[in-house]
């Protein structure tokens, strides 16, 4: 099976924080998705704090860009035979029930 990366993006900066009970409905969904597609979901990877360093050409400098009207809040990598197994595993990610929130699958070159 091909391995895909899901980042998960999203608009930065959450109008507001979801509550603890929300948290844990969210935390939920997230368990009972990767229990429905164990055989696929290798690796459920986790969030991303805001902020971080970019390095480019040996400088550094702050990052991610917060003017971007998306940040990359997470990731999770998922097995699947072909794009379209690996876009229904996708399209029953929590995430994708968000508002403004996108998954970008890439195919991994299995190096």
């Amino acid at each position: 099976m091909t391995k895909y990366l899901f980042l998960y993006r999203n608009p930065p900066g959450p109008e507001r924080q979801p509550s603890p009970a929300e948290m844990q409905e969210m935390f939920k969904q997230w368990g009972a998705w990767k229990e429905k597609f164990k055989a696929h979901v290798i690796d459920m990877g986790d969030g991303l704090k805001p902020g971080g360093k970019l390095l480019a050409g040996g400088k550094v400098t702050d990052g991610p860009f917060t003017e971007g009207k998306e940040i990359i809040g997470g990731f999770s990598i998922v097995q699947a035979e072909t794009y379209e197994q690996a876009l229904e595993v996708a399209r029953e990610c929590p995430i994708v029930f968000m508002p403004n929130a996108v998954i970008e699958i890439r195919e991994m070159m299995g190096f």
